[in-house]
């Protein structure tokens, strides 16, 4: 018994179909959400999100926000979302090597913690570019 799945940033809508289950990246570890999972709203992190569909799997970044699970919705509110195969690995690469040289020269702890954040975002674009750049080939 599938559920709807919406995954929503500032931008608009990146998803809304109906699913068999996703798996989230949450600030206290991954989660799989199947249908009939008990209402929950929390924080994800920045990693991957990977969609269960009946023909298959997709596999989306993000870099952060809230999930809302409700008896046969989903909602993921995100900062950003990008699909596995639009992510420019080697922007994505670029933008790691940027965040660490920001976060080696932070001037104070606010400036540190944002860099730390933009070097998170980045690498978990890398890795989600990468792990599905080798699964297609």
């Amino acid at each position: 018994m599938p559920f709807t799945l919406e995954l929503v940033t500032p931008e608009g809508t990146i998803l809304s179909e109906e699913v068999e289950g996703v798996s989230l990246p949450t600030t206290t570890g991954e989660i799989t959400v199947l249908p009939g999972h008990e209402p929950l709203v929390v924080p994800i992190k920045p990693g991957e999100v990977r969609v269960h569909k009946k023909n298959g799997h997709e596999y989306l970044a993000t870099s952060g926000g809230w999930v809302e699970i409700t008896h046969n919705l989903v909602r993921v509110l995100a900062d950003t979302a990008e699909h596995a195969e639009s992510i420019d690995e080697s922007r994505a690469q670029e933008a790691v090597k940027r965040a660490e040289k920001l976060k080696g020269e932070a001037a104070d702890d606010v400036a540190f913690a944002d860099a730390a954040a933009a070097l998170e975002r980045a690498l978990a674009r890398v890795r989600v570019a990468t792990k599905h750049r080798h699964a297609r080939h």
